[in-house]
């Protein structure tokens, strides 16, 4: 099959600058509207790499993610906010964007045209065959990224991604693809917009799915979070009183005690 790069394609609309407010607004959300229907085409993709990443977790393994630009911003957020969600090491999900950690803020010129840094920054990590690799990249014609997909298959390390374009070059490298095909974006290229929240919508469900089957989940809770801020004491407080059936003051005094949700609970059920 081609490869067609749909992202790239021009807009469903036209003459953008004559629209008023109300008008880009609404033909937005029209195009956003498009976008959950392009992910659950793609479910069956999405179950089957995240059951590689729940096994290789399992066992010691680590999930990396890759990406340039908006694609490795995305990757990183995500991997940011599994700790303080559920309470995992920053080590286990660890987010790689091209140009370093600069380039979150401002592009870096050229950083994803590389060849050899994407491994070089896998390598920095000690990546290694327990690990997941997945690139991240709309167009799936990411230099950076599928030059370090194909070192990592070369050393026996699952792969997989997250492209938004059908049959592209990164989705036939990785082992695990997932094709999101959102189509043309609203401004014609601009592929922080449709193709962005199709990339956020599919991390989400792999990390939250990965750490409900790794049991950083209960019932609905998130019983391993940590406690950064009072918003989260406040939360975690309310769930013990809830989960171990104890006043405020006490299900607080468990929490600073023990420092989570589960651990407050099982002590308490553990000294009854």
């Amino acid at each position: 099959m081609s490869f067609i790069k749909t992202t790239e394609q021009d807009s469903n609309h036209n003459h953008l600058e004559k629209m008023s407010v109300s008008e880009l607004l609404k033909n937005i959300n029209k195009e956003d509207k498009t976008v959950p229907d392009a992910v659950e085409k793609a479910l069956p993709q999405i179950e089957t790499l995240v059951f590689q990443i729940v096994e290789k977790l399992k066992n010691g393994g680590r999930l990396f993610y890759m990406g340039a630009g908006t694609s490795g911003r995305l990757g990183v957020v995500d991997a940011s906010e599994c700790p303080p969600t559920f309470g995992v090491s920053h080590d286990l999900v660890v987010g790689l964007i091209a140009g370093g950690d600069s380039a979150i803020r401002k592009a870096v010129e050229f950083a994803e045209d590389s060849k050899t840094q994407g491994w070089k920054d896998l390598q920095e990590q000690n990546i290694n065959s327990k690990d997941v690799v997945v690139g991240i990249a709309a167009s799936g014609t990411t230099p950076y990224v599928i030059s370090a997909l194909e070192k990592c298959n070369e050393n026996n390390i699952i792969t997989g991604c997250i492209s938004c374009n059908k049959n592209s070059p990164l989705s036939k490298v990785a082992k695990f693809p997932i094709d999101v095909v959102v189509g043309p974006e609203f401004v014609t290229g601009s592929s922080r917009m449709k193709a962005g929240t199709a990339q956020k919508l599919v991390l989400n469900m792999i990390t939250t799915a990965t750490m409900i089957q790794l049991g950083h989940v209960k019932g609905n809770k998130m019983v391993d979070m940590q406690l950064s801020n009072n918003k989260l004491v406040d939360r975690g407080t309310k769930m013990i009183m809830k989960e171990i059936q104890v006043s405020e003051t006490e299900a607080l005094e468990l929490l600073n005690k023990f420092k989570s949700v589960r651990n407050a609970v099982k002590n308490y059920n553990d000294g009854k």
